[in-house]
């Protein structure tokens, strides 16, 4: 195998990584609600984690496990992004495997909830971290003409999910009793699943490539 052909299968399987946990992220609460309608049905549940006490609990466990694998294989620019990445998957399979405590759970069902908790905020704060700090580096002396767009959007995205994440935590602890029927962690979580989702697209060259000599092949940076 040449140089150049190894170097074209490295870039294609990176960008297979970026668009994978994309489109499994922007996937995900439209997934887990609308199944969960035909297969429960009834209304909607109080956080996109509460769906694990459905009928989606293997898609929610399976979603959250690959995009941990994913985000494990992951190699960015730096020892910094290796970190960041292992972070994250871990806090994604933890997310997964340690669920959020259920209506009318024990003293052992609460403690678990906690875990859940800290790997949740974990992982949105990780990748909240990929948006605003790694993802608007770039490994190329000259970036590409719309990388300034893309920054704006990864910083974006970053911040919305800091956001949701501080809404969700002021919702839960302040106005509970005001905001409970209003489904907020839901929202708000998917808004921020979505955003993640949308800056890994990005990332992937999915949304505002660069035009490469690399046929068939849009890269970004």
């Amino acid at each position: 195998m040449s140089p150049r052909t190894a170097s074209d299968n490295l870039v294609h399987n990176y960008l297979f990584l970026r668009r994978a946990i994309g489109f499994l992220g922007i996937g995900l609460p439209f997934v887990l609600v609308f199944g969960k309608l035909v297969v429960d049905g009834g209304g909607l549940l109080n956080s996109i984690s509460g769906y694990y006490y459905s009928g989606m609990r293997d898609v929610w466990v399976g979603v959250m496990c690959a995009i941990g694998v994913f985000l494990l294989s992951y190699r960015g620019y730096g020892r910094v992004d290796d970190i960041a990445g292992n972070i994250a998957a871990v806090a994604a399979v933890g997310v997964a495997l340690f669920p959020t405590t259920p209506a009318n759970g024990d003293r052992s069902d609460e403690i678990i909830g906690l875990l859940h908790l800290g790997f949740a905020a974990v992982f949105f704060l990780t990748l909240a971290f990929f948006c605003i700090v790694l993802f608007t580096k770039s490994d190329k002396e000259i970036p590409g003409a719309r990388k300034p767009e893309r920054n704006r959007l990864y910083v974006a995205s970053g911040v919305i999910m800091l956001v949701c994440l501080a809404l969700i935590v002021l919702c839960g602890l302040v106005f509970d009793d005001l905001t409970k029927d209003l489904y907020p962690a839901l929202w708000l979580e998917s808004v921020a699943i979505l955003a993640f989702g949308v800056a890994w697209l990005t990332k992937g060259g999915t949304l505002l490539p660069d035009k490469t000599a690399l046929p068939g092949t849009r890269v970004t940076a």
